[in-house]
């Protein structure tokens, strides 16, 4: 899907000249946010949040091993 552009209209190639140049890098980059936004809304989390403490080594390899 590609955002609107709008439509400029000049009266002279003067006033047609000092307008501003759209940049079009800028769509691809906003595209590109909205990627990242939906990749971190679809994607789960690998690690959960908080701190843990394990009594051996084996019971924290096994909690690795499962998450």
């Amino acid at each position: 899907m590609k955002p609107e552009m709008s439509v400029q209209k000049f009266r002279s190639i003067e006033e047609m000249d000092r307008a501003p140049v759209a940049d079009p890098r800028r769509s691809d980059v906003e595209r590109f946010f909205r990627h990242c936004a939906r990749y971190r809304a679809i994607a789960g989390r690998r690690y959960p949040p908080g701190v843990f403490k394990f009594r051996t080594i084996e019971e924290a390899q096994a909690a690795r091993q499962n998450a």
